[in-house]
């Protein structure tokens, strides 16, 4: 009888000759999964770099290569340079107008440029309507506002006086047409009036 520590169970004996049928194909194998892993690896940076530069594209440059990128960095200086060029073409334009103004013109200028609504008034009227304290700035911002639309009033007065045969000055009758023409091109809001979407 043989020495039961010698022998090795069925299983143990099993497994050690899967093992060892298995050790030189186990290791082909693995040789060849390595070899094709390295063939996936190769394939894998060509990969990795398409989906690098995608997303580059996405993140930095929207679409576009890394020197374009930089030209949108350098874009705002450009606009910056065209708005100053454009500011000053519009003073030497202005500079021309005026000085083509005669004395009359002038004085009608200056006295537009200078007119501007009593700021104290236009803040005790936001407060008024909002309930609220305001800072300048809005008030500042709102007596701008309030001069361009008296501003835009007066002219359709103008254009008024003028259809009708009329000569300045404006009166009454002229600022009323010129509030109801505006209000029907829908450039003054009109809150009494509901526009109904369905007929």
């Amino acid at each position: 009888m043989a020495d039961p520590a010698r022998v090795k169970p069925k299983s143990e004996e099993s497994q050690e000759n899967e093992v060892g049928d298995k050790g030189p194909v186990g290791i082909d194998e693995s040789a060849e999964s390595s070899s094709q892993q390295s063939h996936k690896d190769d394939d894998k940076p060509e990969h990795g770099k398409e989906s690098n530069a995608e997303g580059d594209e996405d993140e930095g440059s929207s679409g576009l290569d890394p020197s374009a990128a930089k030209k949108l960095k350098v874009d705002p200086e450009k606009k910056k340079e065209k708005r100053q060029k454009v500011d000053e073409d519009e003073i030497q334009k202005m500079q021309v107008l005026v000085s083509s103004f005669s004395e009359e013109q002038l004085n009608r200028y200056e006295m537009y440029r200078r007119s501007a609504f009593p700021k104290a008034a236009i803040k005790r009227l936001i407060q008024s309507i909002t309930g609220t304290s305001v800072s300048q700035n809005v008030v500042i911002a709102m007596s701008g506002i309030s001069k361009v639309f008296a501003g835009e009033i007066v002219e359709e007065a103008l254009d008024v006086c003028d259809k009708w045969g009329e000569t300045p000055p404006l009166q009454p009758k002229h600022m009323r047409e010129a509030v109801r023409r505006l209000k029907s091109k829908e450039q003054i809001p009109n809150t009494k009036h509901k526009r109904i979407l369905f007929h």
